[in-house]
């Protein structure tokens, strides 16, 4: 039976209950991309998509107890893959005396950067929905907040584990070789380890706000092995330097047990927003370290209007291994963020990435605007420059029997530049 069935009474008791809320949104997507795919799978320009995610929602005992339940579900043009549905939430949260406890399944998010969202572990990444990484699925949790004086305490218990989602070989952007749904973990206990996590934070009067963070568990972000290749492959491989015809390889994901450590620091003063994350991670590969951070200057009531304009500068680095290390080792993000103020809560977000070791840059632009009480239309674009050409399955294994193992950079999705424009509606 399809699970997304079963959900379907859910739905419906709230509609005959008052005391429960029902809300949500549905959107429709499409996407332009500028160049031809690398991949003959994905040979298309255009691609359109459909998403629905009712929230319900209830409150009881004087609002100390609340019950959330968010499913989600996508549906997608070309990529087989991107059609999917989840849980984002299905919750109860509890208010006590100084103390909270939150249970189901969540979403948490950790982190006070534009660039690059280092501490923000507790969820995985639903990377097949949206390019930035910033939807994340749903995670079972067990969560124990204490509130007091001298700051708000965080225990997580994070039982199941979720596995990332990639785009499938009909997908744009997609990785090199598809990825396998056969992943290898670290772990013997694999999908069934239980995880935990602590953080603490503290806000000051003066305006900084701190916190720390400890992960221990199985990491969310997977190495992307290439599969072993066969005889008969590797021979064509060696004699010719193409794989033969009809050859399938694939990315295995490797999910290791990491330990990491993060800190965040926010300081707001006189329309300045200073802003650091760092983190340490021993687990995966050798111990490193990483860090985002700078600032975002505000200029309020642009030129005597109601507009706001802010200007963000940060750095991003990281000292991992190179054949391991984020196409973000060492990198300048600079942006600005345009802010209306009016009705229609109209916004851009514009900004460039810098590369300063291979000069790769990565564009952006986000738009948005509301129209009426339940319309919201969003554009979204992204350029990719100054990168090498994604490699072809031959050429990948062609250097790794050379042991050449270098890192990517923006190589595999440098033929992805797309434009996307959404119309969203809240019921």
């Amino acid at each position: 039976m399809n699970k997304w069935f079963v959900t379907a009474p859910l739905l419906a008791v709230p509609l005959l209950a008052p005391a429960w809320e029902f809300r949500g949104e549905v959107a429709l997507e499409g996407r332009y991309f500028t160049q031809d795919s690398p991949y003959p799978q994905a040979d298309y320009d255009t691609n359109s998509s459909a998403y629905l995610k009712p929230e319900i929602l209830h409150e009881w005992n004087d609002r100390d107890d609340l019950f959330t339940f968010i499913p989600y579900a996508r549906v997608d043009e070309n990529d087989s893959e991107r059609t999917h549905w989840d849980i984002r939430e299905l919750s109860w949260i509890h208010v006590g005396n100084g103390w909270e406890s939150r249970v189901g399944i969540r979403k948490v998010f950790w982190g006070v950067t534009e660039g690059r969202h280092l501490v923000d572990i507790i969820n995985q990444t639903d990377q097949v929905d949206q390019v930035d990484g910033e939807e994340k699925l749903g995670q079972p949790m067990i969560n124990l907040s204490l509130v007091r004086d001298w700051g708000i305490v965080d225990l997580f218990v994070l039982p199941g584990f979720r596995e990332r989602t990639y785009a499938g070989e009909e997908g744009r952007p997609r990785t090199p070789l598809p990825v396998s749904d056969d992943a290898v973990y670290e772990s013997s206990q694999e999908e069934g380890r239980v995880d935990f996590a602590i953080r603490y934070q503290q806000y000051f009067d003066n305006g900084i706000e701190f916190a720390l963070s400890h992960f221990s568990g199985t990491s969310r972000d997977p190495l992307l092995i290439p599969q072993n290749l066969t005889m008969a492959e590797l021979q064509a491989l060696l004699a010719t330097g193409q794989l033969p015809a009809g050859s399938n390889p694939e990315f295995t994901p490797v999910y290791n047990v990491i330990d990491q450590t993060g800190l965040e620091l926010q300081y707001l003063q006189n329309g300045w927003l200073w802003k650091l994350e760092a983190i340490s991670r021993s687990g995966q590969g050798d111990r490193f370290y990483a860090l985002d951070g700078g600032f975002e200057y505000t200029q309020v009531g642009l030129f005597g209007s109601a507009a706001d304009l802010g200007w963000i500068v940060e750095y991003i680095w990281e000292d991992r291994e190179d054949s391991l290390a984020s196409p973000m080792a060492s990198d300048v993000l600079l942006g600005t963020r345009f802010t209306f103020n009016d009705v229609a809560s109209t916004e851009i977000l514009a900004g460039v990435i810098y590369d300063t070791d291979n000069e790769e840059k990565a564009f952006s632009l986000e738009s948005s605007r509301r129209f009426g009480n339940n319309l919201k239309a969003t554009l979204e674009a992204r350029f990719y420059t100054d990168a090498q050409d994604p490699r072809s399955p031959s050429a990948l294994y062609r250097d790794i029997l050379r042991n050449v193992n270098t890192n990517p950079g923006l190589g595999p999705i440098s033929r992805s530049d797309f434009v996307q424009a959404e119309l969203v509606y809240y019921f």
